[in-house]
């Protein structure tokens, strides 16, 4: 039996989210805003700390700085449950990384410093202990510049050894979208874009289009489509589930609780439908409090959320 349900490697940092912001950010001037929150950032702490919750396995490797930032992230991230036996703690000029959100009414900016995270390389990673799981799930991977390049390599190592592949690229900054992914691909077996990064990937600008060609290439596609809910794709068959009736509080890190969501499921063998629902709900579930994390850390305020929906 394996040790770990999912296995997970990539980025530590936290979130310094800033809310009540003016629309329009004038330079020069002294803006305030009336109310933060520092919360456990990055899509891959994000999706292991939530999925840790909801009770499955999770290991996690990452790199990160020597400094206070990083000392916090690490003790959220343990808190739930992941095991962080083989994060780096790495002292030296990089710090861990951190991103600042200004968050406003109808869109954010998202500013990201990626110290750390971008120095991850082959050399942190413990293949064995990725490889002791049923599944690994891979974010972000455009932020991992060190570690991209041989991310391929991973994944095929990852298969010899029996275990399923999940991806989420997240946004590429340079908005290129290159280095390989389309290759990349054939070595996933669910690769979980949101519309916009799906659009993207596939080089088009229309939906249906982004979905035939991306169908392709992995054996499953699933598209997080926010308020419309979400759909899969496996060949020919569709699966769609409707979201949630929620007015979010905030929905940063929603995404990747829908992956958590879906991926609790999935590792279990659940059908498409009931992995989708779960995706849903724990999406949802995210945007009733500030942050992608701080929803799943009340554990009373979790467990009923997912009885009542």
């Amino acid at each position: 039996m394996s040790r770990f349900d999912v296995t997970i490697a990539g980025e530590l940092n936290l979130d310094l989210i800033l809310y009540g912001l003016p629309e329009q950010l004038e330079p020069e001037r002294e803006l305030l805003a009336n109310r933060m929150m520092l919360t456990l950032g990055s899509s891959s702490a994000i999706l292991a700390h939530n999925l840790s919750t909801l009770g499955s396995r999770v290991g996690f490797q990452s790199r990160i700085g020597d400094d206070p930032l990083g000392q916090i992230s690490l003790d959220r991230l343990r808190e739930s449950g992941v095991d962080v036996s083989k994060v780096r703690v790495v002292p030296g000029a990089t710090t861990t990384g951190l991103t600042v959100i200004l968050h406003h009414a109808q869109w954010r900016n998202i500013l990201t410093y990626t110290g750390t995270i971008a120095e991850l390389t082959w050399d942190d990673l413990d293949l064995d202990y990725l490889a002791d799981s049923r599944h690994f799930h891979f974010s972000s991977y455009y932020l991992q510049k060190s570690l991209r390049p041989r991310v391929a390599e991973l994944f095929r190592y990852l298969k010899s050894k029996g275990l399923t592949i999940s991806l989420d690229t997240n946004d590429d900054p340079d908005d290129r979208w290159e280095g390989g992914l389309q290759e990349l691909l054939r070595h996933v077996d669910v690769f979980l874009p949101n519309e916009r990064e799906a659009c993207k990937a596939a080089g088009t600008e229309n939906m249906e289009e982004a979905i035939a060609k991306l169908a392709k290439l992995v054996p499953l596609l699933v598209v997080k489509l926010g308020r419309k809910g979400a759909l899969a794709q496996k060949g020919s068959d569709r699966f769609t589930a409707v979201a949630k009736e929620i007015v979010p509080v905030d929905t940063v890190g929603a995404g990747d609780s829908f992956d958590a969501g879906f991926l609790h499921e999935y590792v279990r063998g659940s059908d498409l439908t009931k992995c989708l629902a779960s995706g849903n709900r724990t999406g949802a579930l995210s945007t009733t409090r500030a942050g992608g994390t701080e929803a799943f850390r009340d554990a009373a305020h979790r467990e009923q959320f997912l009885r009542e929906h």
